[in-house]
C-alpha cells in the first residue's frame, strides 16, 4: 500500500484549511477531509472550458474569465480551444498558496501553463472581478467550490444567487456565456438562472477522461441574451 504524502498546506483567507497531497503519483487537494480536486479525474473540468471557449474561436479578441485555478485544467483547457494570440485569459484565485503550487509541486501537469502570456492571475475573489467588469467578457467560466451547491468557501454562495449572477449577466457581452461546473445536478440553480434572464442548458458530462467514464459531473451553459 503506497502512503499518502501531505506535500504543502495552507489557510485560504476565509481560514478553510487546504492541503496538497499526493498517492500514487496522484495529486489531490483536500481541504477538512474531503477532496476538492485531483490529477486522476479533470475531464469534467477541461470539457467546462471547452463548452464556454470554443464558441468564440473565430472572434478577433475574445475575453475569458476563469474563477478558480485548481490544478490549472480548465485554464490549460481554455487555452487549448481558443489559440488565437490576441485572446485574454484572466483567472481569479483566491488562495496565493494555490498559484504557487500551480508554480512548483504541480507544475509539470500543465507544463509552461502560467507561462502563455495571454493569461493574467488575479489574487482575490472572483466576484471582485465580476463586479469590475462591464460588458468585458465573451464567457465567464466558474470552477469554484463544488457548484452551487458548495461546501466549501461560503462567501461563493453569493455567486449563485439571483443578485450574483446579474453581476454575471452585467459583466458579460451579449451573446456571453456563464458556465458553471458542479459535482451534482441542482434542478433549483437551473430554475435560478432562467430567472435571472438567461437561456440555460444542463448537461451531464463525464467526470473523467479514464476510469469511471460512467461517473457524471454537471455543467450549466446559460447565454446572455442580446437586446
Amino acid at each position: 500500500m503506497k502512503p499518502y504524502i501531505k506535500i504543502a498546506e495552507t489557510k485560504t483567507p476565509e481560514g478553510e484549511p487546504l492541503e496538497l497531497i499526493e498517492h500514487d503519483g496522484t495529486y489531490m487537494i483536500c481541504s477538512n477531509g474531503e477532496q476538492l480536486m485531483t490529477s486522476f479525474s479533470h475531464g469534467s473540468e477541461e470539457t467546462l472550458a471547452e463548452l464556454a471557449c470554443s464558441p468564440f474561436g473565430p472572434v478577433n479578441q475574445p475575453k475569458f474569465l476563469i474563477g478558480g485555478l485548481g490544478m490549472g485544467y480548465t485554464l490549460a483547457a481554455a487555452t487549448r480551444s481558443v489559440t488565437k494570440k490576441r485572446a485574454q485569459f484572466v483567472c481569479a484565485e483566491l488562495t496565493q498558496a494555490i498559484i504557487d503550487w500551480n508554480q512548483t509541486h504541480l507544475a509539470h501537469l500543465n507544463p509552461g501553463l502560467l507561462d502563455d502570456e495571454r493569461i493574467t492571475i488575479k489574487l482575490g475573489p472572483v466576484q471582485k472581478v465580476i463586479r469590475q467588469a462591464n460588458g468585458e467578457y465573451h464567457a465567464i467560466l466558474l470552477d469554484v467550490d463544488n457548484g452551487p451547491s458548495a461546501f466549501h468557501g461560503k462567501n461563493n454562495n453569493n455567486l449563485y444567487t439571483l443578485n450574483g449572477l446579474r453581476e454575471i449577466q452585467n459583466a458579460l457581452k451579449g451573446g456571453g456565456i456563464l458556465a458553471v461546473w458542479s459535482a451534482r445536478s441542482d434542478k433549483a440553480f437551473t430554475k435560478t438562472l432562467q430567472k435571472a434572464g438567461f437561456d440555460v442548458s444542463e448537461n451531464a458530462v463525464a467526470a473523467a477522461h479514464k476510469g469511471n467514464k460512467r461517473r457524471t459531473h454537471t455543467i450549466w451553459l446559460a447565454r446572455k441574451r442580446n437586446y
